[in-house]
């Protein structure tokens, strides 16, 4: 895809993979998240913070997103997010407390490991779907939940070459804003323990 002129690639890098599969997940979850519904956010990184940024100007629906980190959280509501909960250990239960008992209809896992992937089945509405796009972790669902909770789970990779060319027309906009900390290439060490620190809000992008 070409660039203008005057577009430092740096700026726009993340778009090409974290981009497109935050974008990609929400694309297809948008005929589910009319006004009126509930999507949870789970893991406000460097795909979750697009995540909620594209469901801000693709849909109507409330966002809540929940994480453990403070300061994500803090980026999460200035970027789109309508709630957002600390991931403490009782954030399956503030979920529901948020959406009158029943869950979200949409919960985006962008986590998917450590135990999130079963807090977001938990935190996932009757008839209501739940995205896995991280992923590290291992769901064990009785069949019964899927058949008398009607609830769905669907994968998600990386995305197409049109949600990269509709999510360059949302950043040209101003509507996705990339939040990303560019580091020179001989420095991806530092890049990779600011990463696993929790120092990194956003992306981390490697320039040579």
């Amino acid at each position: 895809m070409k660039l203008n002129p005057d577009t430092n690639p740096a700026d726009v890098a993340a778009l090409a993979d974290a981009g497109i599969t935050a974008y990609h997940a929400v694309r297809k979850a948008v005929p589910d998240l009319y006004p009126g519904t509930t999507a949870v956010v789970q893991g406000a990184g460097g795909l979750g913070h697009i995540g909620i940024q594209a469901l801000a100007a693709l849909t109507a629906t409330r966002i809540v997103v929940v994480d453990r980190n403070p300061d994500a959280l803090a980026l999460a509501k200035q970027i789109g997010a309508d709630e957002t909960v600390l991931a403490d250990g009782t954030h399956i239960d503030a979920v529901q407390d948020l959406t009158g008992g029943k869950g979200a209809n949409v919960v985006f896992d962008f986590v998917a490991e450590g135990g999130a992937e079963n807090d977001a089945w938990q935190m996932t509405a009757p008839a209501g779907s739940q995205y896995v796009i991280g992923y590290g972790g291992e769901l064990r669902i009785p069949t019964l939940d899927f058949v008398g909770g009607e609830k769905n789970i669907i994968g998600n990779i990386v995305g197409t070459y049109n949600d990269l060319a509709e999510l360059m027309v949302l950043a040209q906009a101003g509507k996705v804003t990339l939040h990303t900390r560019q580091y020179p290439l001989d420095a991806a060490l530092d890049a990779l323990h600011d990463l696993d620190a929790g120092r990194v809000r956003g992306r981390a992008i490697l320039v040579p």
